[in-house]
């Protein structure tokens, strides 16, 4: 155990503590047990370790990763136990997907170490979900999501700028410090590599191209206990997506382009969502039915999306890929419109370019015209950056 503390502490030495995502104020750090869930590279390591750093008395904490060699020979109700005999109060496990039974094991040290709180995170929402069901009541789960504009604008420039409501968005009225500042040239660089903390690496494209892989070539696979041919079929499924304007789900279709048995279609859309890797917009149902109205795909964010395709992306598709993936995240529920692209809580919204018309939203009440390209807001036409500032 003295090697994992003696890791844990040189990983605390190295965290940086200027900027600390609104979500850590979000959790609840005093359950018995938490689960920090998230896709892979959002950030959900740092901030385990920002918190401890900054909250927790660190005698009493361990950090540890659940795919480290110890765990070749010990358990971690064993390294659970043993840290809460030797005064330990709480044990985070990151990476705790990569740990086979991990939730079986979490639920012993529940039961068995009653005082010693427990925080885990994994990079796959497959196995996590999974798991998360198996505990029950027990653990109180958190979703941490890509970075907004916001917060990227905030860590980029070291500003301070506040989260928007939806209505102050719907009525151009954010927190931009416009002045000499230009909103259009931010959110251009943050469509390519805004969405994840890493942006400011050299080699931002080949860490991503390394969390798609490592999500798609082992941990989908893991838990769908995929062969090696059935995820060169989900690369190819993520490649065509990036190649495409937002594709209308139509099996037959699909089935003939990307040579893919139509049975298979489904689980494989189902796995990709769930990795955050693809989002799936679906129309209003209700009960099972919503499983079975799937209607357009994009790829998650326009960051995988412009890695993937080599920033030849469809404009439309990265347009409306981050309409949704912001509205998601901040915990809106989006549906297809009848009429246009999107309707959020009777809302219809029509996304597209700074010359996009008003003619698909004449005959609703509540429609806007969301514009790429334009700066301000005039009437109910909103510019797309603004709604980077909802989380």
């Amino acid at each position: 155990m003295q090697a994992l503390i003696e890791q844990f502490k040189s990983k605390l030495e190295l965290t940086p503590t200027k900027f600390l995502r609104e979500h850590h104020n979000q959790i609840n750090w005093d359950c018995r047990i938490i689960g920090i869930l998230g896709q892979k590279g959002v950030g959900k390591s740092t901030l385990i370790l920002q918190h401890i750093k900054l909250q927790d008395n660190i005698s009493e904490v361990l950090y540890v990763q659940a795919d480290d060699i110890y765990f070749g020979a010990h358990t971690i109700l064993e390294l659970a136990k043993n840290f809460y005999s030797h005064g330990g109060r709480i044990l985070y496990v990151d990476e705790i997907h990569k740990y086979n039974n991990w939730s079986h094991e979490i639920k012993l040290i529940y039961d068995q170490v009653p005082l010693l709180k427990v925080v885990y995170s994994g990079s796959s929402i497959l196995d996590l979900e999974q798991g998360g069901a198996d505990l029950s009541r027990r653990v109180v789960q958190y979703h941490l999501p890509v970075w907004s504009l916001r917060e990227f604008l905030n860590i980029r420039n070291g500003w301070s700028l506040r989260v928007s409501t939806l209505q102050e968005v719907l009525s151009g009225k954010v927190d931009f410090p416009y002045g000499d500042e230009r909103p259009l040239k931010y959110f251009e660089e943050y469509l390519h590599k805004g969405c994840y903390p890493f942006f400011i690496e050299l080699e931002f494209e080949a860490r991503l191209r390394q969390v798609i892989n490592t999500t798609v070539s082992v941990d989908i696979p893991k838990y769908a206990k995929m062969t090696i041919a059935a995820t060169q079929k989900l690369k190819k499924l993520m490649y065509y997506l990036s190649q495409s304007v937002p594709v209308k789900i139509n099996f037959s279709d699909m089935e003939r382009d990307l040579n893919l048995n139509r049975n298979e279609l489904p689980k494989y859309l189902e796995y990709l969502e769930k990795a955050e890797l693809i989002s799936i917009l679906r129309m209003k149902a209700t009960g099972n039915a919503i499983l079975r109205k799937m209607d357009k795909l994009y790829l998650h964010n326009p960051n995988i999306a412009n890695v993937l395709a080599e920033n030849t992306a469809n404009t439309g598709s990265i347009r409306e890929s981050i309409f949704l993936c912001w509205a998601r995240a901040a915990k809106y529920d989006v549906y297809e419109s009848p009429v246009s692209d999107f309707e959020i809580n009777n809302m219809t919204f029509e996304v597209g370019g700074r010359n996009k018309g008003k003619k698909q939203i004449e005959s609703v009440t509540n429609g806007y015209i969301v514009k790429d390209g334009i700066e301000y807001a005039y009437e109910n036409q909103i510019p797309l950056w603004m709604f980077g500032f909802l989380y």
